[in-house]
C-alpha cells in the first residue's frame, strides 16, 4: 500500500480543494491500492499529530469550493528550530510522525514560508511534493500560482463598483490590495479595473508624482481618481530607511496602513474628499474562477504522476504554460518581485497609469 500525506499550509485560497482533488484522482486513477491522509491544520497537525484517513467521497464536489476541507495555520519558518511551549523539538516531532503514520510521501500546498519548511522536510530526508498556492503569484519557480487569478478577479471587482460612486461625488478613492512585499494582485487588477494610479511595493512613490496625476485628471475634467494601492507601497523616503528603522516607523504610524496615511495627505494636498475601501480578506474567499480549477487541476494531476514515479523533492511549477518539476532547493526563501522594467509595467505606463515613481 502507498501512503501519502495531505498538508495545506499558510493563508487560504480559493484553489486548495481543487488542487487537492486533483492529487486524489490522479493518485486515485493509477494507484489501485492508496491511502491518503488530511493533516489537520498545517505544520500544527504534522507536529501535534492530529490527522484524518481520507476518501474518495471527500473529494467529490470539491473542485468549486474555496478553503481546505483538512484546514490550515501559519506556522514561522523562522520558530521551526525553536522548542514550542512544552519544550517538543518541532522538526522531530514532524518527522516522527511521519514514520509513524509510514507515509511514502507529503504533498504540501502552500506559498514562500510553507516552501522554507517542506524544503526544510526534505533536507531531513523526508519524501515532500509541493503545490504553488498564494494569491500573491510570488513563488520563485512558476509562472503561475493557484488562487492568484481567483483574487485577481475579487479585487478588480472590488475598485469596478468603487468606479461609480467616485465618479458621482467627484473623490479620490484609495483601494487597497494583498500582496505583502510584492505587487502582482494590485498590478493586475489596477490594470484589468482601470485604475489610475497603481502603487506596489517595487516602485516606490513620490507623493508629488501621485498629487501631479490626481491634479492632471483635475485639469482634464476628470473629477475623480482611482488609486489601486498594494498593502505593502512605500515611499521614496521609506524606500531608504533599513529594515530595523521602517518597522520602528510602522509601530510609531498613527494611521492603520499606508492607504490611511496617503489619503490623508491627498486631501491635505487637494482639498478633495478622500475615501479608502479594503476588500481585505475577501480576496482570499469564495469560489475558485475557472482559471484556477484549470491550472490546480492540471497541478493536481502531474503531482500524482510525479508521486507514482517516486520524483520527490520538487514543487510542481509552471512555466510556459507547461507544468514542470522544481527543485525544492531553487524556490525555498526566492521571492518571485515584479520587474519595474518588465513589458507589463511599460504596457501600463502607457495607458497613462501612474505608478508615482
Amino acid at each position: 500500500m502507498k501512503r501519502v500525506g495531505f498538508l495545506t499550509s499558510g493563508g487560504d485560497c480559493q484553489s486548495l480543494n481543487a488542487t487537492m482533488r486533483g492529487v486524489a484522482k490522479a493518485l486515485y486513477e493509477k494507484i489501485e491500492d492508496i491511502e491518503i491522509i488530511g493533516i489537520l491544520e498545517g505544520y500544527k497537525g504534522l507536529m501535534y499529530g492530529n490527522y484524518r484517513k481520507l476518501k474518495p467521497s471527500d473529494f467529490s464536489g470539491i473542485l468549486t469550493e474555496g478553503g481546505t476541507i483538512i484546514g490550515t495555520s501559519r506556522q514561522p519558518f523562522k520558530l521551526m528550530r525553536e522548542p514550542d511551549a512544552n519544550g517538543m523539538d518541532k522538526v522531530r516531532a514532524m518527522k516522527n510522525n511521519y514514520e509513524k503514520w509510514k507515509l511514502d510521501c507529503l504533498v504540501i500546498l502552500g506559498g514562500n514560508g510553507t516552501h522554507k519548511t517542506a524544503n526544510l522536510l526534505r533536507e531531513e530526508g523526508l519524501n515532500v511534493i509541493t503545490l504553488p498556492k498564494t494569491i500573491d503569484n510570488d513563488l520563485y519557480g512558476t509562472d503561475m500560482t493557484f488562487g492568484f487569478q481567483s483574487a485577481v478577479n475579487i479585487a478588480s471587482t472590488a475598485i469596478d463598483q468603487i468606479h461609480t460612486t467616485a465618479a458621482s461625488h467627484g473623490r479620490v478613492f484609495i483601494v487597497e490590495i494583498m500582496g505583502h512585499d510584492v505587487g502582482w494582485l494590485t498590478l493586475h487588477a489596477g490594470i484589468a479595473s482601470g485604475a489610475d494610479i497603481v502603487l506596489i511595493p517595487e516602485i516606490p512613490f513620490n507623493i508629488d508624482s501621485v498629487i501631479g496625476a490626481i491634479n492632471k485628471r483635475n485639469e482634464q475634467g476628470k473629477n475623480f481618481t482611482i488609486l489601486a494601492v498594494a498593502e505593502g507601497a512605500k515611499s521614496t523616503e521609506d524606500a531608504k530607511l533599513s529594515k530595523k528603522d521602517f518597522k520602528k516607523k510602522l509601530k510609531e504610524r498613527k494611521y492603520p496602513s499606508i492607504s490611511y496615511e496617503l489619503g490623508a495627505e491627498i486631501e491635505e494636498r487637494t482639498g478633495q474628499e478622500v475615501r479608502i475601501a479594503v476588500p481585505g480578506h475577501t480576496q482570499r474567499g469564495g469560489s475558485p474562477c475557472p482559471y484556477d480549477r484549470v491550472i490546480s487541476s492540471r497541478l493536481g494531476a502531474a503531482a500524482g504522476e510525479f508521486i507514482m514515479n517516486e520524483q520527490y523533492g520538487i514543487m510542481v511549477g509552471i512555466k510556459n504554460n507547461e507544468i514542470i518539476p522544481v527543485p525544492l532547493s531553487e524556490v525555498a526563501g526566492k521571492l518571485k518581485m515584479v520587474d519595474p522594467d518588465s513589458q507589463i509595467i511599460k504596457e501600463a505606463k502607457s495607458l497613462g497609469i501612474c505608478f508615482g515613481d
